[in-house]
């Protein structure tokens, strides 16, 4: 049994490396499983990208291609968008791979055109990450509802045309897709009530896999080394918070870190307290709350990214729409309670008073009150410490996320 994932991405973003550690832990387990991807940045030979100058050219070409029609819209929010309109030949390299059963990730930036999906010829299985298979191209709609009728006149382009390109794409989509069978995957169960409201894939079957984490890499260690590591006394408790572009993606919350840590310090946490911000450089003119601040940029090391979670007293994650919550999972993993809004993915993850604090949406006082519980007593702490870590090891694995992928290929065969 041979299986192909169709990734954008390899290693960059989250939604690509829920896609890359489900590959390599079939990989692990003896499973002939090969990764196609658009943009590769592992050297793992498994992965297959495009190895020539006029294939990395021709990627690259279909990217900007892909993005060259949001032009038209001056007025777009500052938002990951794809229209996905530009030819894709990907179909000839997986005849090519000539694989069992094709497995759709992340595909967008001009990766996967939707009529390719009529060439394949193969069993294919497709796991959500994110909105943008059942939209008219917006990857998360915010409180817009219209990929539950045909998409038009998108709040996200500014637009107030009912036949914009948000519907173009739903109905290019829609022909491509309404006479192929095949089986849905949400890595959370709101991103699966999403599918199953959506217009597109409300008659398709939809099941929830919750992504998977390396334990062995991502686990406790020892807190006080791991703080004065980063250069941080360890007397002081750490408030973490990170994403990709976590100061600059407004899905990701950032404005409430900084109430929430305002409402802190005058709490009296000034001086007892250090944020810790990782997932992109300091942004420049940015008016700090009265509490000491470490800027860790990006981290590609899931080590090193493991030693900052067991560093941490706290994780914060306050996404206002999140299809899972791969930090979550991991500061769980390492057994750093989580501190979120009560909204989307994170539902799955985060038990409230259990393993963190779900705080209402989208207060940034509720946020700062959960992270006051679940750093101001210590004991409370490290039964919630406990908890985090044995809930990640009954619900999270890799291996119990691979078993169930395993599962779904065998029926998809039959």
């Amino acid at each position: 049994m041979r299986i192909l994932h169709l990734s954008t991405w390899d290693l960059l973003g989250g939604a690509a490396r829920g896609a890359y550690w489900l590959h390599r832990s079939l990989v692990d387990k003896g499973v002939d499983s090969v990764m196609l991807v658009s943009q590769k940045s592992s050297d793992d030979r498994t992965v297959v990208g495009p190895e020539t100058g006029n294939r990395k050219l021709a990627h690259l070409l279909q990217r900007k291609m892909d993005n060259a029609l949001l032009h038209r819209y001056p007025q777009r929010e500052p938002t990951v968008f794809s229209p996905a309109w530009a030819p894709s030949f990907v179909h000839r390299e997986v005849s090519r791979i000539n694989p069992d059963i094709i497995h759709l990730h992340w595909v967008c930036s001009g990766f996967v055109n939707p009529r390719n999906l009529v060439h394949f010829k193969r069993p294919v299985l497709w796991t959500l990450r994110d909105m943008w298979t059942f939209t008219g191209g917006c990857h998360y709609s915010g409180s817009c509802t219209k990929y539950t009728e045909s998409c038009g006149a998108c709040p996200q382009l500014g637009s107030e045309k009912e036949t914009d390109i948000t519907r173009k794409t739903w109905n290019r989509k829609d022909r491509s897709w309404r006479s192929l069978d095949f089986p849905v995957v949400a890595i959370s169960n709101w991103l699966a009530d999403c599918a199953k409201a959506s217009s597109l894939f409300k008659d398709r079957e939809t099941i929830v896999i919750h992504n998977g984490v390396d334990e062995s890499v991502f686990h406790p260690r020892e807190k006080a080394p791991a703080k004065l590591a980063l250069g941080l006394p360890p007397d002081r408790k750490v408030i973490l918070f990170g994403a990709p572009n976590a100061s600059t993606d407004r899905r990701k919350g950032f404005r409430y870190v900084l109430e929430a840590a305002d409402r802190l310090v005058r709490q009296g946490w000034a001086q007892k307290a250090v944020l810790v911000v990782f997932g992109s450089p300091e942004p420049p003119g940015r008016i700090w709350p009265g509490m000491e601040t470490l800027h860790l940029g990006h981290i590609d090391d899931d080590a090193h990214l493991s030693r900052v979670y067991s560093a941490g007293d706290v994780m914060l994650v306050p996404s206002v729409q999140e299809a899972f919550g791969k930090t979550a999972v991991e500061a769980l993993a390492c057994g750093t309670p989580v501190v979120s809004f009560d909204m989307g993915g994170l539902k799955d993850i985060v038990d409230h008073r259990t393993d963190g604090y779900r705080a209402e949406c989208f207060s940034s006082e509720d946020l700062a009150r959960g992270v006051d519980w679940v750093i101001g007593e210590d004991e409370r702490w490290k039964l919630l410490s406990r908890q985090a870590r044995s809930k990640v090891l009954k619900k999270f694995t890799l291996d119990r996320c691979a078993r169930n992928y395993l599962d779904m290929y065998a029926k998809l065969l039959k």
